[in-house]
């Protein structure tokens, strides 16, 4: 888990937006999208790990995924959350 203290340093690389905690239900949508095989990240690769966790960027629309309970902040590694609606 990712202390309060650490979320509120964190920034998205992208644009440098604030970052929350990826709700369960999230998380669990996108484990299940990447054990059909469905979820690439934005380097276009498939994921093939399941997460621990998430991070969302203020705009909803990118997830860095937590993986052992270390956040995966590199631009290419985000989650476009729009694969998953």
């Amino acid at each position: 888990m990712i202390k309060d203290q650490l979320l509120e340093i964190l920034r998205c690389p992208h644009d440098q937006s604030s970052l929350t905690r990826a709700e369960p239900e999230l998380v669990e949508r996108a484990n299940r999208a990447i054990a059909a095989g469905q979820l690439c990240n934005l380097a276009g690769q498939k994921l093939k790990r399941q997460i621990d966790g998430g991070l969302v960027r203020a705009a909803g629309d990118l997830m860095y995924p937590v993986v052992d309970a270390i956040p995966v902040m590199l631009p290419d590694e985000a989650i476009d959350l729009s694969q998953l609606r």
